[in-house]
């Protein structure tokens, strides 16, 4: 019977050393930590001469470029994150950043840019275009705004906003891995002491991002104690201040309607009776063609008449009088899209300011669409510039604000405008198909709430419907 039971005994032990060997295989797989590692490449998505943007903790769909050593963003990405002031003209190859009183220029592929001192030369390529992008050397670009830049071997960290930080040491080696769990990739080693930012702290894991801009999980029980470190922000580019031109007294203006040198001699008639206003703003200027030429109807009689009068002279631009008395049309982009034309633009109406002796420039541009939106915004730009110089009010007409026009941009014509008029009427007008007021209080009152989420209160005029025949 004995030697009958030793294979059966030597049996059970095979089985329970199988049993062992099996389960214990099980729970090495099971509890043990995964070797494995996920090439940054691919992590970030990112391959050949591409870099993945984080900004501040988010990794963003858009990448970045490295050039002979060198980080480049796509214009939108500098306009978007940076500094939204610099613009891009394709059509002449020329990169452009206007302050209050300059307007920087470079011309794409070259070393050298040209501000109000002179030419002033880098050592390496200030923009490029490939494809459809024009792409900016973050070192150029930081002369003109503030963030922070670190270039690492698969992406470039940026800082544009700066606030508290929550970090904590690496108590023992360890790794970030992808995802929060012992069999997720390896992303990268942590040393002893290393310290990583806390991102978000879950019950096991906690999301950290390393000084590498690396993003991924760490277990808890691998951090030290936390602690919270206020970040330093970049201060280096001090903008230049839009100084401007405000009137002793609230701004009382009149729109003269003049359709032909002959209506200048209405203006005795046109202020007859009237109290209060101090200024007039006469339709002189009207853009003629698609070459920034424009027609005028200015009089420096009738300038130095409305002066005897006690008002000032605001002469107004506009995109349609003469397209309308012509049967013709203007091409806005075509003009405003154009640095030689734009710039052409504004020069006569300027040498039109200085001949005349006018006082300010009112601009009523009207049915700009969407499309013309940024290079019309170049061109405010610009006009303050010219206007600053020659020391004249530079006055801007706007519709009503609401989000389909949105685009005419009221908080970059608060900064550089003196004044923004809002045309608070056509609530209601012979086309619209609804009858009602031509501006009903609330149109009227609405319309300025809106403005002055965006514009100084004291640069902000309205504008009732008081007509006169």
């Amino acid at each position: 019977m004995k030697k009958k039971a030793i294979p059966v005994i030597v049996a059970l032990i095979l089985i329970v050393i199988l049993g062992v060997v099996v389960v214990g295989g099980y729970l090495l797989e099971r509890f043990s930590y995964s070797d494995e590692r996920m090439e940054l490449s691919e992590y970030f998505g990112v391959e050949g001469d591409r870099l993945a943007i984080v900004l501040q903790d988010e990794v963003l769909e858009e990448q970045a470029l490295v050039r002979e050593g060198r980080c480049y963003l796509t214009l939108n990405q500098v306009q978007d994150l940076l500094n939204e002031a610099f613009y891009g003209d394709d059509g002449e190859q020329l990169l452009l950043f206007t302050t209050a009183t300059d307007i920087i220029k470079t011309r794409y592929g070259e070393k050298q840019y040209e501000n109000a001192t002179g030419v002033i030369d880098t050592d390496y390529v200030i923009c490029f275009q490939e494809g459809d992008q024009l792409y900016v050397a973050v070192d150029y670009v930081k002369q003109y705004a503030n963030f922070s830049v670190q270039v690492f071997p698969y992406c470039v960290q940026i800082y544009n906003q700066w606030d508290e930080r929550t970090e904590a040491p690496a108590i023992k080696a360890t790794a970030v891995r992808v995802l929060g769990g012992i069999k997720s990739e390896i992303l990268a080693d942590v040393a002893e002491g290393e310290v990583l930012e806390i991102l978000e702290r879950m019950e096991t894991w906690c999301k950290v991002k390393t000084s590498q801009s690396i993003i991924g999980y760490v277990e808890n029980k691998h951090l030290g104690p936390e602690s919270v470190v206020t970040e330093q922000p970049v201060t280096d580019y001090v903008p230049e201040e839009y100084t401007g031109i405000s009137l002793p007294e609230r701004v009382s203006l009149g729109w003269h309607s003049i359709g032909g040198v002959a209506g200048n001699q209405t203006l005795d008639s046109m202020v007859s009776g009237t109290t209060g206003m101090n200024v007039i703003a006469p339709t002189w200027f009207s853009m003629s063609d698609n070459d920034g030429n424009i027609r005028s109807f200015g009089s420096r009689d009738y300038v130095d008449k409305a002066h005897r009068y006690g008002l000032q002279v605001w002469g107004v631009l506009d995109n349609f009088n003469y397209a309308n008395e012509n049967d013709t049309s203007i091409d806005e982009y075509a003009v405003l899209s154009s640095t030689t034309k734009r710039q052409h633009l504004i020069d006569n109406v300027m040498a039109q300011a200085e001949s005349l002796g006018l006082d300010g420039i009112n601009l009523d541009f009207e049915q700009i669409n969407s499309a013309v939106s940024n290079h019309y915004v170049q061109f405010l730009r610009e006009m303050s510039v010219a206007c600053r110089k020659a020391g004249v009010v530079l006055s801007i007409d706007n519709y009503v604000p609401f989000n389909f026009n949105s685009y005419y941009r009221l908080d970059i014509q608060g900064q550089v405008a003196d004044y923004v008029i809002i045309m608070g009427y056509d609530e209601h007008w012979h086309g619209s198909g609804d009858p009602g007021s031509v501006a009903s209080i609330g149109y009227v009152t609405g319309g300025l709430e809106r403005t002055l989420e965006q514009v100084p209160a004291h640069k902000v005029v309205n504008a009732l419907p008081f007509y006169t025949i």
